[in-house]
Parts: C-alpha cells; structure tokens; sequence
C-alpha cells in the first residue's frame, strides 16, 4: 500500500518557485480575490460529515481529500496513465479532468492542461514557510486545486518545465476509460 508523504517539505519546496511563478502570471488573482470577498463562505452541493467520510474513503484517501496531505511520487497508477478516459473526483464522481488534457511529467504525478470547466476551485493553501529555503518563503502561497461539488482537495496549480500545470493526487481521482 502507498504511503503518505509525512512532511510537505521536499515537494512543496521543489514547487516552491512554481507556485511563485504562478502568482506573479496571476493565476492565483481570482483565488485571493474570492477569499477577500469572503468566498470562505462558498456552499459545497455535497457535505457530509466527518463520519460519512471517513466511512466512504480509506484512511489514505481521507487524508488526501479531506486533510489536503500529498501522495508520494509515482505511488498511483493514475500519473503515468494514457488511456482515453476522464478521472472523477474520488469524493463525490464529478468528472473533473480529461484524460485529453493530461500530460506524463517524470514527477511522478497525474499532470494536466487544465480541468473540466466549472468543475475545479482554486484557493490558497498556505504561505510557503520560511524553512523550506525559497526566496518566496513567506510571502507566496501553493495554489490548491479542489473539487467544486464536495470540496475534497485534489492537488495544486504549478509550472512545471515552463507550462501551467495541474498537479494532482492520483488518490484524488476515479478513471473511468471512454476504451471500455
């Protein structure tokens, strides 16, 4: 069975200056946007309990989708996955990214262009902190990408070999081939 990395620090640092860079295209704006206006507020069609989800998910599950943890890399099948097909969140089946759209980086996990339209949000997930040695450290923060309908947390925004990436837990994600 996979595990769960237990600190952030080598991945979130080696994505450090990728989620610097993503704010400085703006593509966190609406994100820091959104949470000034109080979009904290923002009402999820799907809630359950925290019974019902750890009910419905595994302990490793769970601490991805509902904790916002990380995978190691290349521990799921989905991030060297080609096949036609669309990944589903793994906390309530909505279709959030085309296999279309995914791209296999060596970085061991599931990259895409970008998601399903209307089907992904994005937020803030913390300031980098300062011990993970980025010039960014303390002033940038990971773009989180999350599931519109349930709010489990999928993955982040990053630019990885100068392209604008979702990267995204493979944990997070159900593949349902279109081969089938």
């Amino acid at each position: 069975m996979s595990m769960i990395v237990k600190t952030e620090l080598n991945r979130r640092g080696f994505f450090a200056y990728s989620s610097a860079a993503a704010l400085t295209v703006g593509v966190s704006s609406r994100a820091m946007a959104l949470e000034a206006e109080g979009a904290s507020d923002y009402q999820y069609e799907v809630i359950r309990t925290e019974a019902e989800w750890r009910a419905q998910l595994s302990e490793f599950d769970y601490a991805i989708l509902r904790e916002g943890k990380t995978e190691k890399q290349k521990s799921s099948p989905h991030w060297n996955e080609t096949a036609e097909g669309i990944y589903h969140c793994k906390g309530c089946d909505l279709p959030s990214y085309d296999g279309k759209w995914k791209v296999v980086l060596k970085k061991g996990w599931a990259f895409f262009y970008h998601a399903v339209p209307n089907n992904v949000l994005t937020g803030i997930d913390g300031i980098i902190p300062p011990e993970y040695g980025d010039s960014a450290a303390g002033f940038a923060a990971l773009i989180e990408t999350h599931c519109r309908r349930c709010g489990s947390h999928l993955g982040h925004l990053l630019i990885v070999e100068g392209i604008q990436t979702h990267c995204i837990n493979g944990a997070s994600l159900v593949f349902k081939s279109s081969t089938t």
